[in-house]
C-alpha cells in the first residue's frame, strides 16, 4: 500500500519514492515484482486490514487476539514430534539476555566478538562431546534444514545422485529434504519400518544399498520414539558400498543412550531446542550439525569457530575459521543458503549443558525415561488402548494405538479439555491404524500422567 503523504517511519511507501524505484529496475507495477508467481496462488483483493488506530487500541486488540493461542506454558502438552516441554532454568534466560550477547548474535566483524565466538566455541566443544563427533559447526537454523543440508553434502562429497531416507523420520523435516533436494536432481529412496517393532526393516535397508546411493538418513530415536537399535548394522552397511551414514538426533536422549559417533555415523544432525530454548511456538530454535572428522568439515555447511594465540602467542584469541562456503561471500557457489544463524540459540545450548554437567544430564535423562516408562503403562491400562503401539525400546515419545476411536476425533477432544497430546500418526504413515503421539519429559507430573489417563478413558 502506498500513500500521496509520506510515512514518518516507513519512507518507501511514499507513491513518489515508489514509482521512481520502479522505472530504475524497469518495471511498470509492484505487482509485476510477483509476476513469476502463479495467479492462483496470489490474493485478487486488497489485504483485509483496518486503517490506522491509536497504539492503545491496536495494544488491546492484538493482546485480545493472542489470548485465543493456547500455549504449552497455559496447558498441559504431552505433544513432541521436534519441539518439546522440557524445563529451562532461569540462568540460562539470565545469561542470553545480557547485552554482550544480545548485540553480537551473529558476528560478522568476527575478531571483535570475542565473547561471543568464545560462547561459541564452547557450544561446538560440548556438542561435539556429546555427539561423539570431531567437528560441530556454531548451528543452523532447526532440525529440518540441518537434515536437508546433510542429505545434499552426502550427495556433493559422494558425487551420487540417490540417497536412502528412513520412512519413520519426522515427517515435516522429510517435506524440508525433499524441497532442497529436488533441485539439484538427488533421487530420495525411502526405506520402511517394521510395523511391529517400530524400528527400520534391514532387509529393506540391505536391498536398497546400491551402488549409486550416497547415503543413509535415519533418526534415531525416531518420529515414533523409538530406538534404531540396528543403527550400528546401517552404518556399517552403508559404508560398505561406499556411502555416508546420516543420524539425525534429540540431543537430550543421549543422556542415556549411545552417542552417534561410538556406532560410526559420519554426519550427525538434530534439534538443540530441548537443551534450555522454549518452545516458541515452533521456532525459532537451533539446529545441530557434526561430522566425523576434518575431512568432512570442509564441505559442511555453516561457520566453525576455532583458537589460536595472539600475534604476541601469549593469549588466547578465538576467531571464525571457516565462514567461506556462506552465501554471502561465495554467492552462487557456496555450499549452502546458510547465513545468519542461531547463535544466540546456541549459546542456550551451551549454557544448559554446562549448567546441568555430565552427571546432571545423566540424572535428567533416567528421569525422563523413567516417566515416559511410567506413563505409558497407566495408558495401557485403559481399555482399548494400546500403549506403547510399538514393540521396540523408546524414550520420552511412544505412539498409542487406538482400538475403538479416531486419532483425530481424540487430539481434538483432548485438546477442548486443555490436554495437548496425540497427534494423528495416521495423518502421515500408513499401515498403523488409529494412533496418537505422545510425550512425556521431566516437566510432567505423576498427577499430570492421572489426568491425561483420565481424559482418554473418557474420549477414547
Amino acid at each position: 500500500m502506498t500513500t500521496a503523504e509520506p510515512h514518518p517511519f516507513l519512507p518507501n511507501l511514499d507513491e513518489e519514492i515508489v514509482e521512481v524505484m520502479l522505472k530504475k529496475i524497469g518495471v511498470s507495477s509492484v505487482a509485476e515484482l510477483f509476476s513469476d508467481i502463479p495467479g492462483e496462488f496470489r490474493l485478487k483483493r486488497r489485504l483485509a486490514i483496518p486503517e490506522g488506530q491509536p497504539e492503545a487500541a491496536v495494544r488491546r486488540e492484538v493482546t485480545r487476539r493472542l489470548g485465543a493461542n493456547k500455549a504449552g506454558g497455559d496447558t498441559l502438552c504431552f505433544l513432541g514430534g521436534g519441539v518439546w516441554p522440557h524445563y529451562i532454568p532461569a540462568a540460562v534466560e539470565s545469561i542470553l539476555s545480557r547485552q554482550e550477547f544480545y548485540t553480537s548474535y551473529t558476528p560478522y566483524q568476527p575478531e571483535i566478538s570475542q565473547g561471543m565466538l568464545q560462547a561459541l566455541f564452547e557450544y561446538q566443544s560440548l556438542m561435539s562431546d556429546l555427539l561423539g563427533m570431531q567437528v560441530c559447526n556454531s548451528s543452523m537454523y532447526d532440525w529440518a534444514s540441518a537434515s536437508a543440508e546433510a542429505v545434499r553434502m552426502a550427495a556433493r562429497v559422494k558425487g551420487r545422485k540417490a540417497l536412502l531416507i528412513a520412512e519413520s523420520i519426522g515427517p515435516q523435516r522429510l517435506e524440508v529434504i525433499r524441497t532442497y533436494a529436488e533441485p539439484i536432481g538427488l533421487e530420495l529412496r525411502t526405506i520402511p519400518f517394521n510395523r511391529r517393532t517400530g524400528e527400520l526393516d534391514l532387509d529393506a535397508l540391505s536391498r536398497g544399498l546400491t551402488g549409486d546411493v550416497a547415503g543413509v538418513y535415519l533418526e534415531n530415536p525416531n518420529y515414533f520414539g523409538v530406538i534404531e537399535q540396528g543403527a550400528e548394522s546401517v552404518m556399517d552397511a552403508v559404508h560398505r558400498v561406499g556411502g555416508l551414514g546420516l543420524v539425525g538426533v534429540d540431543p537430550m536422549s543421549l543422556s542415556v543412550l549411545r552417542n552417534p559417533g561410538s556406532y560410526n555415523a559420519d554426519v550427525v544432525v538434530g534439534e538443540g531446542q530441548p537443551l534450555g530454548i522454549p518452545m516458541n511456538y515452533g521456532g525459532p530454535h537451533v539446529g545441530i550439525f557434526a561430522v566425523k572428522d576434518l575431512a568432512l568439515a570442509r564441505s559442511m555447511p555453516g561457520r566453525l569457530i576455532g583458537i589460536t594465540t595472539t600475534k604476541a602467542g601469549n593469549e588466547k584469541a578465538f576467531c571464525m575459521v571457516l565462514q567461506t562456503r556462506e552465501q554471502h561471500i561465495r554467492r552462487e557457489n557456496a555450499s549452502s543458503n546458510i547465513c545468519t544463524n542461531q547463535a544466540l540459540l546456541s549459546l542456550a545450548a551451551g549454557c544448559y549443558l554446562s549448567l546441568l554437567g555430565r552427571i546432571g544430564f545423566s540424572k535428567l535423562g533416567d528421569v525422563i525415561l523413567g516417566n515416559s516408562h511410567y506413563a505409558a503403562e497407566k495408558l495401557e491400562e485403559v481399555k482399548g488402548l494400546r500403549a506403547p503401539l510399538f514393540e521396540g525400546r523408546f524414550f520420552k515419545e511412544f505412539a498409542v494405538g487406538y482400538d475403538r476411536a479416531r486419532s483425530e476425533d481424540v487430539f481434538q477432544k483432548l485438546a477442548a479439555r486443555g490436554i495437548m497430546a496425540g497427534y494423528p500418526l495416521n495423518r502421515h504413515f500408513s499401515g498403523i491404524g488409529e494412533a496418537g503421539g505422545y510425550c512425556v519429559t521431566e516437566v510432567h507430573s505423576s498427577d499430570d500422567i492421572a489426568t491425561l489417563t483420565q481424559a482418554l478413558r473418557e474420549v477414547a
